[in-house]
């Protein structure tokens, strides 16, 4: 079991360097499906062992092979989450559904990084997100009652969202977080859903308060808000019910 766990995490690993990849081309308006990987300050085309995850980073200590130019740690901390990831959905789903899982969670990285280093959320990704969650349960969860549990899910989280946009005129929320929080509540459900934006608004003002304290942050410094939307969703996804019945158990001691 041990090995299938490890192969797991190494394919997990490869995928995440391929998200790498991705966003990178994402923000310099490059396609991903065509060229080889190259050094982003010397443009060397990188080989098969300049690519391996984690172990060539390590390997070149950090530097680029061609340039010596130090390589962000974002490479390899994509590489080692995404591994990590593919893992817990082995681990709680079937075969088939861990697919579908796999292919929400790689949209959800690529959102994550994207929104922390440029406080936004490309459409080019949420979008095609939606579509392949929306299908997916129209198809998989025929019984209508089912779908619209999902799509009213994803309508209320959304529209809670647009208020706050809509009132602050776009400075407490971005319009990227109201398409976000549409396609939680599609991929999630009821009840997940509250156990998603819950934590997501309890993680970020958590973490809010501690970079005020610290100094990196002021009371009024913009604070990118989709990845604790998207921490939320993978606490919903994997431990969303046990949560829900800690939370029962608790207020009904």
């Amino acid at each position: 079991m041990f090995i299938i766990y490890l192969i797991v995490f190494i394919f997990g690993t490869f995928i995440g360097s391929f998200l790498n990849c991705v966003i990178y081309r994402l923000e310099n308006n490059q396609s991903f499906l065509k060229g080889r990987s190259f050094c982003p300050n010397c443009k060397n085309k990188l080989g098969f062992f300049d690519l391996f995850p984690i172990f060539s980073f390590v390997f070149l200590k950090g530097k680029c092979r061609y340039c010596s130019k130090k390589i962000s740690v974002q490479y390899p901390l994509v590489e080692i989450l995404t591994g990590i990831l593919f893992l817990l959905i082995f681990n709680f789903h079937t075969l088939i559904n861990s697919i579908y899982l796999i292919i929400i969670s790689c949209f959800l990285i690529i959102i994550f990084v994207y929104d922390l280093k440029h406080y936004l959320i490309p459409d080019k990704v949420i979008y095609p997100a939606i579509v392949v969650v929306f299908f997916y349960q129209l198809i998989f969860n025929f019984q209508m009652t089912s779908f619209w549990s999902f799509l009213l899910s994803g309508l209320g989280a959304s529209g809670f969202l647009f208020l706050i946009w809509f009132f602050s005129k776009g400075k407490c929320m971005g319009f990227g977080d109201v398409n976000l929080a549409f396609f939680m509540g599609l991929f999630l459900g009821w009840p997940n859903i509250l156990v998603a934006m819950f934590s997501a608004f309890f993680i970020g003002a958590i973490i809010g308060v501690g970079l005020i304290i610290s100094g990196k942050k002021k009371l009024k410094s913009q604070v990118p808000f989709g990845p604790f939307l998207i921490i939320g969703t993978f606490l919903a996804l994997f431990w969303g019910q046990n949560l829900i019945d800690w939370y029962l158990n608790f207020i009904l001691l």
